[in-house]
């Protein structure tokens, strides 16, 4: 007997970095487990270079993803969401639409990359510290025993999650 499969939705605003990397770690690490997806409110409609390369550099899938709108995933014909995680401040300030089947969201921010400015060893940096903040939180997600908690009790534990090491400033808002 197979175990259901949790679709799980990576929110941004221009879903071209963060949301990328989340929706590729959890993609490997959660197979069989966990659906990803990835979509942003303002999409830049292309995925970020070193967002790929950092992928390729840890042998995670670095091919295939598209800076798309949440608005895909609002449509009738869409995927349920079981979670919905908005992985940068400006989504998680932002009214996000209404997602069919109530899923359990939280706000796990982490600062954005794509803004450093320097030499490409900091930027490349700036992208290697977002991924190894974002692996981790998904493997604490991962992790949890989903039969034994409650909705209130997992909403709880996957906030905690979005406060864990490199939480951006505003981490303790709700998405």
């Amino acid at each position: 007997m197979s175990q259901r499969l949790f679709n799980v939705l990576f929110l941004c605003t221009g879903n071209s970095a963060r949301s990328i990397l989340a929706e590729s770690i959890l993609q490997k690490d959660g197979a069989g487990r966990f659906a990803a997806f990835s979509a942003g409110s303002h999409p830049q409609g292309k995925v970020n270079p070193l967002a790929l390369k950092t992928l390729a550099d840890y042998d995670y899938p670095a091919v295939g993803f598209r800076s798309k709108s949440w608005d895909e995933f609002a449509k009738p014909d869409a995927p349920m969401m079981d979670f919905v995680f908005t992985v940068c401040d400006d989504a998680a300030g932002e009214i996000c639409p209404i997602w069919p089947g109530q899923p359990i969201s939280a706000h796990w921010g982490i600062a954005d990359p794509s803004r450093v400015v320097g030499s490409e060893i900091e930027r490349e940096r700036a992208f290697v510290m977002a991924f190894n903040y974002m692996k981790r939180r998904i493997s604490l997600f991962t992790s949890l025993p989903f039969k034994g908690l409650e909705r209130a009790s997992l909403a709880a534990r996957l906030r905690d999650i979005g406060r864990s090491a490199g939480a951006s400033s505003h981490a303790h808002k709700d998405a």
